[in-house]
Formats: structure tokens, C-alpha cells, sequence
């Protein structure tokens, strides 16, 4: 399969095909990472710019890292101290980037629907790093991506996400894939955290982690902004913890090699304890090493690779 796509925006877009092109093209990246010298020829002369309207030192590393392996040219708007800043619209922004003639321009950013916006504008493909309540594809790629290293196939696994479903771009993307490949996907939280509309997307929902822990496969912990606490949307964080908290003693119930995963960054004692965030099942630093392997995969099909990659 050839990939035909200018722009990486959503994974309610793609196909199981697509996706499954992605993970393949991503396991020579990882291989390369681990090489004594960490760097290739393939974007010589090409040019990646990050736009990031949100903090995210994770992210910004991983995707900067996985542009430099593959010998990009990189910079990042520092939108803080830009003319953003200013009041400069995305759209007059997009027009000051197309100056510039980007290959790939990865953004994040607080509306939901940003990168869409900026990949009508832009000729340089764009690969979305976060965008509102609405997804955050490459996270969702380097988690499955995960999984798939310690279990051949999706097909049937059950699959935990557990927390804030409502305000998390990872659990809508991750939704999206995992579906795709066939996984059973289970969405727990509290009731203010747990939006119903969710279930058209073909997910069961359940408040009550201990009744959906025995079978599990994955048990995905959400990072739980700590200010959803202020707004009222669960009573403490001791009480979140003691209801919903990922830890050894409740990991016991699954009966199985269960794989503990986290996007990051971690609150621990609350989403999740040190001991289970420490444990031989977590998989959350291969999820890091992961993601910038993903994330070269990404820019390597934009650019017009293939899966038969050569490094």
C-alpha cells in the first residue's frame, strides 16, 4: 500500500490499512535510534517547523528529535514570544509560514479543528500534534504502536482507558485506532468525566473499574488535570485515587500480564501509583522511545516514503 495522504490530521480519517502502514514504517525508525550514530541523510535540504500554541515539552522533544534523526532542518515558534502573542490570527500565521516554505509544519493548539484549518492554507503537509478536546493522532500511533510490540495482533484485546475521557484528545484518537484493529475498547471514569456520546463510537462505558479489570489486556491511566478538581468535576484527588487509581493491588484482578501505559506526564498517587508507574508490566518509557519513532514514520510518509524504508 502506497500513502497518498498530504497531511496527518485525524485517525477518525484513516483507514485500519493506513494505520497499519504507519506501525510498519515505524519499526526501522526504532531500529535506527538505537544505532551508535543516530542520524540520516533522507530530509537533507528539507525543512520542519513546529507551531505550538500549548506547552508540551514531551511532544515538542519527540517530534523535534524524530525530524533531526532524519537530518531536517528544524525551528519552533516560540508563540509566547512571537506575534501571535500580538494578536496575529492562525490564518495570517499559516500565510507567514507559507513564506517560508515549510516541507512539514506540526501544530498544536487549543481549538479543536486548528490543524484542519491550517492544512487548507499551508502547501507543506501538516501533521497534528494536539488540537482542542479533538485528537492527538501521533500519541495514539505510538500506543498502539506499544501494544502491538508485546501483542502480535489487537484483534479481541481488552482495552482499559481509564479518567478525564471528556477533556482528552488521546482517548478520542486512541478510540479511533483501536476500534479500527479490532480491540475491545472499555471507557471508565466518573460520571462528570465520562462523556455518553462516546458510546456511538462503538466503546463500552462503565463508572466501576473493578467490575471491567478481570480480562484486561491494557489499562491506559489518563493524566487527570488537576484543575478539573476546582471545577467541581469529582470531589478530591484522594477520593479520585481511591476510585480509580491504577495500582498493584487492583492490577491483580485482570488474571493477567497486564500492560500499564500513560501518555504523560504522570501525577503519581493519583491517575497512578509509583509501585504500578515502576512495575515490570509499565511499558511508559518505550512509549517515549516509541512516540519519536512514530513520529519519524509520519514525516517520512508526508515526505513521500514508502513502508521499504532505507536507512
Amino acid at each position: 500500500m502506497k500513502w497518498n495522504r498530504k497531511d496527518v490530521l485525524q485517525l477518525e480519517d484513516l483507514s485500519g490499512e493506513e494505520i497499519e502502514l504507519i506501525l510498519h514504517t515505524a519499526k526501522p525508525m526504532k531500529e535506527i535510534l538505537f544505532r551508535p550514530i543516530k542520524k540520516l541523510p533522507t530530509f537533507r535540504g528539507k525543512s520542519v517547523i513546529n507551531l505550538f500554541y500549548e506547552n508540551s515539552t514531551r511532544t515538542k522533544t519527540s517530534f523535534e528529535t524524530a525530524a533531526k534523526v532524519l537530518g531536517a532542518d528544524t525551528s519552533s515558534l516560540a508563540v509566547a514570544q512571537s506575534s501571535v502573542n500580538k494578536g496575529e490570527s492562525l490564518y495570517d500565521t499559516a500565510r507567514t509560514l507559507q513564506a517560508m516554505q515549510p516541507d512539514i509544519v506540526v501544530i498544536r493548539h487549543a481549538s479543536s479543528g486548528a490543524a484542519q484549518f491550517l492544512s487548507k492554507i499551508l502547501k507543506a503537509g501538516v501533521i497534528n500534534a494536539g488540537d482542542g478536546q479533538h485528537e492527538h493522532p501521533s500519541q495514539a500511533l505510538l500506543d498502539l504502536f506499544t501494544m502491538k510490540e508485546h501483542m502480535e495482533s489487537l484483534e479481541g484485546k481488552k482495552i482499559l482507558i481509564v479518567g478525564d475521557v471528556l477533556h482528552s484528545r488521546v482517548a478520542r484518537s486512541n478510540v479511533w485506532s483501536l476500534t479500527k484493529l479490532g480491540a475491545e475498547v472499555v471507557l471508565i471514569g466518573p460520571p462528570t468525566l465520562l462523556p455518553p456520546e462516546m458510546k456511538t463510537l462503538g466503546v463500552k462505558m462503565n463508572y466501576n473499574l473493578d467490575e471491567e479489570l478481570p480480562g484486561a489486556d491494557v489499562v491506559m491511566a489518563l493524566r487527570l488535570q488537576l484543575e478539573r478538581q476546582q471545577a467541581g468535576l469529582f470531589p478530591s484527588l484522594r477520593e479520585y485515587s481511591q476510585v480509580y487509581g491504577i495500582n498493584l493491588e487492583r492490577l491483580e484482578k485482570t488474571g493477567k500480564n497486564t500492560l500499564i501505559l500513560h501518555p504523560g506526564p504522570m501525577n503519581r498517587g493519583v491517575e497512578i501509583s509509583s509501585e504500578a508507574a515502576n512495575s515490570p508490566n509499565a511499558v511508559i518509557e518505550e512509549q517515549v522511545t516509541n512516540g519519536v519513532a512514530i513520529r519519524m514514520a509520519l514525516m517520512y510518509l508526508l515526505m513521500g516514503g514508502n513502508a521499504n524504508v532505507v536507512a
